[in-house]
């Protein structure tokens, strides 16, 4: 028998866990996808906005791999804290797979940056997914007219438009209630999602895009003279089918003009460098200071020397994430990433038996979901070409027992079925459907009730 451990159970952990017991060279292998939080599912769970329940229905096939007889969820195991570190799982498995993902925000590194009402994107996901580590007092709106989300990929398309929605879309979402009633009660009447780069370069997706134009009682404006300050928005017909597909979306919106008679407003805006952010007479944000950019032949942008103040009383980051080290494994600051030859972890440049990666700490956060499927498979592919070497040596008989005895409470399955259960009782009770339990002890409680 060969035991892996698989560190997260976010796609490229649950990926990587069915490459190893859907093949057949290695007839028996069995997987212990262990996770911090007591949920699994990863950003499908805690990074999907609410609203878009097609993509969150993946769960489902996420679901199916882990209901696998020779596949076990152990949440609420931290790894790399006290006492579990990469050496003492190599002493309960014979191979371990990290898919911990990028946890940590990129900054924009400029003056102001730290003052009340700027965040990063990622933790106002987190606050209205209900991730149980979000801060408790979360996000407070009140006087709250301009927004700015600074970034142009799908986490600034998603913050944005949740910023636009109104109750009647949020209410049926699985959002937790304390959030549901802010976003819902807000003043937040302009949301600007501004861009260094041009359209062309935008790194959403045409149908997280296009989506903007759609929402009940907001109206999406783009500056057409903002817009032909991209060299290939003229003629888009040599862009990449993404870019160009995004390129006529922003061409259509201006061409017609927004709707001004609608209560709120989504404006695009490009070309644009935040280069400071300026306190407001409350201490708070008040506005930040972009710097008009032109693109260069090679497709990145310089400055000009022109400057232009947008009002904001809330400024969201969205401009990327970053891996951050595991303690015990080796990593590269440059990239965020953990060293590796095809999934192999590497020290001091040669592979290190029975330790691999996979997903965002392998490549960079980069990809959508679906990226992590052909990268699991790579890396389960070299797991499995080193089983005989790996099973040859003598590990714990009980992982499970191991973990008990070092004072960890795993929640296994049974546990997050509990959890879901406890989360469709708190929707009856508020008139919803499915709710999210938004705190640790909560989760932790409802772990341990029946089913």
């Amino acid at each position: 028998m060969l035991r892996v451990a698989v560190v997260g159970s976010g796609p490229s952990g649950v990926y990587t866990a069915q490459s190893l017991v859907q093949q057949h060279d290695v007839p028996d292998v069995r997987v212990d996808v262990l996770d911090r939080l007591p949920c699994p599912y990863g950003l499908v769970r805690y990074g999907v906005a609410p609203d878009h329940e097609k993509i969150k229905s993946l769960q489902g096939n996420l679901r199916t791999v882990l209901e696998e007889d020779r596949v076990r969820f152990l949440g609420n195991v931290e790894v790399g804290g006290p006492g579990l570190g990469p050496e003492r799982l190599l002493e309960l498995y014979h191979a371990v797979v990290y898919c911990v993902g990028a946890a940590r925000d990129r900054r924009l590194d400029v003056p102001g940056e730290d003052l009340p009402g700027v965040s990063a994107a990622t933790d106002f996901v987190s606050w209205y997914s209900a991730h149980p580590d979000a801060a408790d007092d979360g996000f407070a709106l009140d006087g709250v007219r301009s927004a700015v989300v600074i970034g142009a990929g799908n986490v600034a398309v998603d913050v944005t438009r949740m910023l636009a929605r109104g109750e009647d879309e949020l209410r049926p979402t699985d959002m937790p209630e304390p959030a549901l009633g802010v976003l819902a009660g807000s003043g937040v009447h302009d949301v600007r999602m501004v861009a260094r780069r041009g359209p062309a370069q935008g790194k959403f997706t045409t149908k997280e895009l296009r989506e903007l134009g759609t929402l009940p009682g907001v109206a999406t404006a783009v500056d057409p003279a903002e817009l032909a300050l991209d060299p290939a928005f003229a003629d888009p017909a040599a862009l990449p089918a993404v870019n160009r597909r995004n390129v006529e979306v922003l061409r259509a919106w201006a061409g017609t003009g927004p709707d001004t008679a609608l209560p709120r407003r989504i404006t695009l805006r490009f070309f644009l460098r935040p280069v400071e952010l300026l306190a407001g007479p409350d201490g708070r944000v008040g506005a930040v200071r972009f710097e008009r950019t032109l693109a260069e032949p090679d497709g990145r942008v310089r400055g000009t020397g022109a400057y232009e103040e947008i009002e904001a009383q809330l400024v969201l980051r969205a401009v990327g994430y970053k891996g951050v080290p595991l303690p015990g494994l080796p990593f590269d600051p440059a990239s965020g990433t953990v060293p590796h030859a095809a999934g192999r972890v590497l020290r001091d440049g040669s592979p290190a038996p029975g330790e691999y990666v996979a997903g965002w700490i392998k490549r960079g956060p980069t990809g959508v979901i679906g990226t992590n499927r052909p990268c699991a498979k790579e890396t389960a592919g070299s797991l499995l070409a080193d089983a005989a070497l790996l099973a040859a040596r003598p590990v714990a008989p009980d992982p499970l027992a191991a973990l008990r005895a070092a004072g960890l409470r795993p929640v296994e399955w049974g546990g997050w079925q509990s959890i879901e259960s406890a989360e469709r009782s708190l929707g009856r009770s508020l008139g919803r459907g499915s709710v999210k339990i938004p705190d640790w002890q909560g989760l932790l409680a409802a772990a341990e009730q029946p089913a």
